[in-house]
């Protein structure tokens, strides 16, 4: 029997509206399929197998990031920014810049940033709240997932507040084009191009703040640690990478909390609990759903071969939903080990600022735990799709104040 034979074939469209609202189903169907299953609709592969997209990611010889990590193939048509040189860049030239941003990301200089960012939630909580007791209606997004982290991490990178409206709708349409070129990136299209000029007008050594995590890369920079070229794309990959992810996740987490009320206790009681719970928030939800790798040679995955040149689809959201990995996958539960999951990638691409990333939700959801008793829905939350990411638009809550 040949490859296509065994190949297990599925015409359903990862990118409709319905999957991307609902991606569960269609995330079980592929998984039930096989270890690799051929995506008709667009000709590509798709692997949602927690062990083979595992085993991918850290393979980053056979499985190259360097093609663009989207569904464009950048050594057949030009991407359309330049590429980033962590996230679509493979070794040698992904080596100087992930090592300067371990650095300036990492937990020793995360260390200056805590108590800062600490006394920066307490504040945005009891402003939030406004001494009110009893219960509090608030829309989850808008109040404490985008505006928290919109506050500290852009203070954290050094750029001016003025103009920071430009992050969010940035961050959607750069993780929509990652997918096909459909009406999600026609919506936005227009406007990408002042989002993307802000962005990148940040990224300036003269703009930046003299302290902060742009100041680093920049030092870095005059120590020859990277060419004065890198830095600027550097900064960006902060602002392209750092707001959405971190925004997304927390959602996930007020969801899970709000919808999971005995998780909110023990979050509440057992503060050992508390270091899991953005990593199960990050598995559960998944907001990073999908990257794309391209084929560097034949790769043999079961009993099927993907020819050398193809896009292979990573289904993040799938893995980290895979029965064959978790018991009861679709629960939020602290009580989970979530270690293992690949909502942060894996391997030598593994998100370099996760670090930052558990840390914005960790003293955010630590001043809520002081004032906050418990947290249940207020409405139906809507949600927006997103080629990549999976998102909420608007997250009802109440929050019952001591």
């Amino acid at each position: 029997m040949t490859t296509a034979d065994l190949l297990p074939v599925n015409d359903t469209d990862p990118f409709s509206v319905e999957v991307l609202t609902d991606p569960l189903p269609f995330q079980a169907a592929l998984r039930d399929a096989g270890p690799v299953v051929h995506l008709s609709r667009y000709d590509l592969y798709a692997m949602g197998r927690h062990a083979e997209v595992r085993a991918a990611l850290t393979d980053w010889q056979r499985f190259c990031s360097s093609a663009g990590v989207g569904l464009s193939n950048f050594r057949r048509e030009a991407p359309w920014r330049p590429p980033s040189l962590l996230l679509e860049a493979d070794p040698p030239h992904h080596d100087a810049p992930r090592r300067v941003l371990s650095a300036v990301l990492g937990p020793r200089a995360l260390r200056r940033w805590r108590e800062r960012w600490s006394a920066a939630a307490v504040e945005h909580v009891d402003a939030l709240l406004d001494g009110r007791r009893g219960p509090v209606e608030v829309d989850g997004m808008a109040a404490l997932a985008e505006s928290f982290p919109l506050r500290v991490f852009p203070d954290a990178v050094g750029i001016p507040r003025e103009g920071r409206e430009h992050l969010l709708p940035y961050g959607e349409y750069l993780f929509n084009a990652f997918g096909p070129h459909n009406e999600l990136v026609a919506a936005r299209a227009a406007a990408a191009s002042e989002h993307a000029a802000w962005v990148n007008a940040q990224c300036a050594r003269e703009v930046l703040a003299d302290e902060g995590f742009g100041a680093d890369i920049w030092a870095a920079a005059d120590r020859g640690d990277l060419t004065p070229e890198q830095a600027p794309l550097v900064v960006r990959s902060l602002l392209s990478a750092g707001v959405d992810t971190t925004v997304h996740g927390l959602g996930w987490v007020l969801h899970g909390l709000a919808t999971h009320p005995d998780q909110w206790e023990l979050f509440r009681a057992d503060p050992s609990r508390r270091r899991v719970c953005f990593d199960e928030a990050v598995r559960w939800g998944s907001p990073v759903q999908t990257f794309f790798r391209t084929a560097e040679v034949d790769v043999p995955i079961g009993d099927v071969v993907v020819p050398e040149g193809s896009k292979i689809l990573m289904f993040l959201g799938s893995a980290n939903h895979d029965p064959r990995a978790w018991d009861d996958p679709d629960r939020f539960d602290l009580r989970r080990d979530p270690s293992g999951h690949v909502g942060f990638g894996f391997g030598l691409h593994q998100c370099v600022g996760q670090h930052v990333a558990r840390l914005e939700p960790e003293t955010l959801l630590a001043a809520l735990a002081d004032r906050v008793e418990r947290i249940e829905p207020a409405g139906e939350p809507v949600r927006r799709p997103n080629n990549t990411m999976r998102e909420w638009a608007s997250l009802p809550l109440r929050l019952h104040v001591r």
